[in-house]
């Protein structure tokens, strides 16, 4: 696989080779056992695969380049180029601009943006409107496009579902910039609409077998559907694709839900024309690192962190996860952590801010699984290890540990 040159910075002198150690011993990704890190009174456990996954290294690589080979230019991003406050921040600190937030509100007027200037899509992508609007402005996006490419893949196969008239249903948060792209790029192919879950499937898949009356659909599905979308019509021919960000295991079931439905409808012998088998479009880092999180909660831990910007779907769903097994906790950052006992984290669902005490137990050893997400940086995994790790004075060096992984 290709190696990208980010900035030594969003490395770790610990984290980092110890990631590298796993690769070297484990290339193909076969075994996906946690990594045990030992401290003596507190004990961290790693998932086998987080952190930079390949599209955002590449976003990475791409953003800082421009910078460095347009001196004098103006910069602009899309929308934040990943969704880690550390990367973003840092970026803005070296004169780049955003030009919408990631809810697609404008902050830099399109007035304001000229052919002149340089402007980076990020790696989720952008809509086809936009797209034509700096086409428009004679901007040229070919060298700055940092789409990642397992987003791409999801395009293709809306593309392939168009061409054979399947009408598409996005497994997505449709708010999220990622299925917002996607949906722009659907609909040019077919008529589309995005699904957050499995309830919002089971509403839709009642409509379809005749137990739930047609009226309802505007008022589930009104905003996230293509125009012109007649549901007794439409919904006779579907395949699924994803925002590839979501559980896999939730993609996996709302894609056999509504084959179900469709058998049910029209039989199990009829199910080719009704029912495209689209199999998974989750990216494979995302699968890397619900795979290992899974693995994570064969432990009997205390607790768990899950590292990310608080805006970060993958993360949330990685912390979602852990929530199954441990007290779990979500940050982005080790400046969340106040005091061994008191630490500041996040609610993806809720949007809230929350505090908690006491999140450290009081024991001769504590187990701890750490963990992030696909957007953030080693180095703030590693931050966080270590701003722990000051509550236990008698704790091992991190050099002595690692000594004992080779």
């Amino acid at each position: 696989m290709k190696s990208f040159e980010i900035p030594s910075f969003y490395r770790s002198t610990f984290i980092s080779r110890v990631k590298a150690l796993r690769k070297d011993n484990d290339p193909r990704k076969k075994d996906f056992s946690p990594t045990t890190l030992d401290f003596g009174p507190v004990r961290f456990h790693l998932g086998r695969h987080f952190g930079f996954c390949y599209g955002v290294e590449n976003a990475i690589e791409i953003a800082y380049a421009a910078i460095e080979n347009n001196p004098g230019k103006r910069i602009f991003m899309l929308s934040q180029m990943i969704h880690n406050p550390t990367v973003n921040q840092d970026l803005q600190d070296r004169g780049l601009s955003f030009i919408q937030d990631t809810q697609g509100n404008q902050l830099t007027d399109w007035s304001e943006v000229t052919s002149d200037d340089i402007v980076i899509i990020p790696a989720f992508g952008t809509t086809l409107e936009t797209e034509q609007l700096l086409k428009s402005k004679g901007i040229t996006t070919e060298s700055y496009n940092t789409t990642c490419p397992f987003v791409e893949k999801v395009w293709k196969m809306a593309n392939k579902l168009g061409d054979q008239d399947y009408t598409i249903l996005i497994h997505g948060k449709f708010s999220h910039e990622e299925t917002r792209a996607t949906f722009s790029h659907s609909q040019a192919e077919s008529q589309s609409l995005v699904i957050k879950d499995i309830h919002e499937a089971r509403i839709l898949g009642e409509m379809i077998l005749d137990k739930r009356d047609y009226s309802d659909f505007q008022k589930y599905y009104g905003d996230r559907c293509s125009g012109n979308f007649d549901p007794k019509i439409h919904l006779n021919k579907i395949g699924v694709i994803n925002q590839t960000t979501m559980l896999a295991s939730e993609t996996h079931e709302i894609a056999e839900y509504f084959k179900s439905v469709m058998e049910q409808k029209f039989g199990g012998d009829q199910i080719k024309d009704h029912f495209a088998d689209t199999r998974d479009t989750l990216c494979y880092a995302t699968n890397d690192n619900q795979q290992s999180t899974y693995a994570l909660l064969d432990l009997n831990a205390d607790l768990a962190i899950v590292v990310g910007g608080y805006n970060s779907s993958n993360t949330s769903h990685i912390k979602e996860l852990c929530d199954t097994k441990f007290a779990s906790y979500f940050i982005n950052s080790a400046e969340e952590i106040k005091a061994k006992r008191i630490i500041h984290h996040y609610n993806y669902e809720s949007k809230k801010h929350l505090i908690s005490d006491s999140f450290i137990p009081e024991k001769e050893v504590v187990d701890i699984v750490l963990t992030s997400g696909a957007s953030c940086p080693d180095s703030v995994v590693e931050s966080v290890l270590k701003r722990i790790l000051e509550f236990f004075p008698n704790a091992r060096s991190v050099e002595d540990v690692y000594s004992t992984l080779k």
